[in-house]
């Protein structure tokens, strides 16, 4: 059984995310939420601790990369609290300070978090310890990832990528971008595979940067790629080229069984810094909030922190359900997707009202406050939207195929 209270061993480095997160994260996070598209070059030494870190522990560090699914036998045989579990409680504390900061380190890209869940063991080494992106969303296939219209065709030893991707989150500042195409347009979502792009390749041609709602610390890509050749071995995890109609694009989307749940922590965090920032300012105003006491007999703005703050629990407990599953072997397709629907929501609810109980100070650029509310939105949105992830709920509990529900 889980156990909801943090591991011991998980302990020092819940610390140490948090001493990062207040004492880098918060003091310039405005300063590169107003300088868009700025790299943030605080970061650069902060990476390479983390990536020491996580070079000397078993337990992973407090970025958000190294979400490798261990296996456990049929997933009874003992407890892990592994690397699943410890990445997202480090994500939680990282991201109360800043959520784009945290997707501006080097390092520690969503691209990183699909490559450690799904790569063969030379392509760990191979690529190990690069910045990598991920590239998903098209202009016609944003949701619904099995309409992917970037072509994949093999000629001779390389793989002959033709398309277009938007959206990509550390597209232009990354080493490598994680590209998903499709081996055969006429066969469908089983044709799905990823390749791994070298940044500089020269069939990849970045076409703009994005302008943002939020997380604007973090830069947005759009790229074409245009007769773009990569090796066989760039094929992410297996070489087999062979279309598997039944495994294809069902092994391609365990990548998002690792990381929903990261998405997730990200938006923990920013509903966690939201709530802490709102107790503060309604203690100041002489708003006393009493657990012991029914919500109905409070002062109405205690009553509905209350409730966002019980809306936060159940989100965070969903999170760490979903990676700790991941440790242990277990299939977390459903957990992950109703951590990530709900963390998503939350964290939007949760911001938004804590703007509002809060008022000016809520709303106001001299604070953070308003700042947590605009970057909530795309953690909502990126690795499936929040319609989808429901959809997926639904077909999950109702045993129904994405062709019997849509």
């Amino acid at each position: 059984m889980i156990n909801l209270e943090i591991p011991k061993k998980f302990k020092p480095l819940v610390s140490q995310a948090n001493q990062v997160a207040t004492e880098v994260f918060r003091p310039i996070s405005r300063k590169y939420d107003e300088a868009e598209h700025s790299y943030p070059k605080e970061l650069d030494m902060l990476a390479s601790l983390i990536d020491g870190m996580n070079e000397g522990s078993d337990i992973g560090g407090a970025g958000a990369a190294g979400v490798r699914r261990e296996s456990n036998g049929d997933g009874d045989s003992g407890n892990r609290n592994g690397s699943n579990l410890s990445t997202v409680l480090g994500i939680i504390e990282l991201c109360w300070g800043d959520v784009g900061l945290l997707l501006s380190m080097p390092r520690q890209g969503l691209g990183n978090s699909a490559i450690a869940s799904v790569a063969s063991d030379e392509q760990l080494e191979h690529y190990g310890g690069r910045w990598a992106a991920m590239a998903i969303t098209e202009p016609e296939a944003g949701s619904d990832s099995a309409a992917i219209r970037t072509t994949a065709d093999l000629d001779g030893d390389e793989y002959v990528l033709n398309g277009e991707k938007i959206f990509v989150t550390s597209g232009d500042r990354a080493d490598l971008i994680v590209v998903w195409a499709t081996l055969d347009p006429s066969v469908g979502r089983a044709a799905i595979r990823s390749f791994i792009v070298e940044r500089d390749n020269p069939g990849l041609k970045l076409d703009r940067l994005e302008h943002k709602l939020g997380i604007r610390a973090s830069d947005t890509a759009n790229f074409t790629l245009q007769n773009c050749r990569v090796p066989k071995e760039a094929l992410l995890g297996s070489s087999e080229v062979k279309v598997d109609t039944k495994q294809g694009f069902g092994g391609a989307m365990q990548t998002f069984d690792n990381t929903r749940p990261l998405v997730a922590a990200m938006a923990v965090g920013v509903a966690r810094a939201s709530l802490d920032e709102t107790r503060t300012r309604l203690a100041e105003a002489g708003v006393e909030i009493d657990y012991t006491a029914p919500a109905f007999g409070q002062h109405a703005a205690a009553a509905r922190f209350l409730e966002m703050e019980a809306d936060y629990e159940a989100a965070r407990l969903l999170t760490l359900q979903a990676a700790w599953m991941a440790d242990n072997g277990k299939p977390n397709s459903l957990q992950a997707s109703m951590a990530k629907a709900k963390a998503g929501r939350t964290c939007v609810d949760v911001s938004l009202g804590c703007v509002e109980l809060c008022g000016s100070v809520g709303y106001g650029e001299n604070e953070l406050l308003e700042k947590w509310a605009r970057d909530a939105k795309i953690l909502d949105i990126f690795e499936g939207t929040q319609q989808i992830q429901l959809l997926i709920v639904a077909r999950q509990l109702l045993g129904k195929s994405s062709a019997d529900l849509r």
